[in-house]
């Protein structure tokens, strides 16, 4: 059984999918002192900024799609393949070359794990809200909305 599959089966039966996602709404968190909000450079605040907003779908992760280094980035990374998202129409932004990417982009989400994903220039969620809203049906709007899905017809509805 995929990871994929097994996650998705130990979410529904416990009944968390709601609460992940009432979880990423209920935003802004925050999870960082006063002392870790100066490791964003105004610099690097403004470059994320400029690349959530440019890009239909920004998947902040750990490796690349070709090779993701931890099993979350996969995860995510499969949910989009899954839903028909064409690859190129995703911007993906390694996180283990840049440091200060790493770190930054955990105070810029106020989310304290990688992988981040964004959606149209709005903060969507980690691996676990992904996955919640693939098995809902939610992120398959949220996608067609952004116009990210694959050309193929048969696989998607318009």
């Amino acid at each position: 059984m995929s990871f994929l599959r097994a996650t998705s089966q130990t979410l529904r039966s416990s009944g968390a999918t709601g609460a992940l996602r009432q979880c990423a709404l209920q935003r802004p968190v925050q999870f960082h002192t006063s002392a870790t909000r100066l490791a964003l450079s105004n610099d690097a605040r403004q470059k994320i900024q400029k690349a959530v907003e440019s890009n239909p779908l920004v998947v902040f992760m750990k490796g690349t799609p070709e090779m993701p280094m931890c099993g979350f980035s996969r995860t995510v990374i499969q949910i989009l393949d899954v839903q028909g998202v064409d690859r190129k129409n995703v911007k993906t932004y390694n996180c283990l070359d840049d440091q200060e990417l790493r770190e930054g982009i955990k105070e810029f989400s106020s989310w304290p794990t990688i992988p981040q994903v964004y959606v149209q220039g709005e903060f969507t969620g980690g691996c676990d809200i992904m996955l919640s809203m693939h098995q809902s049906g939610e992120l398959e709007k949220l996608l067609q909305d952004a116009k990210v899905l694959g050309p193929d017809p048969a696989t998607h509805a318009a």
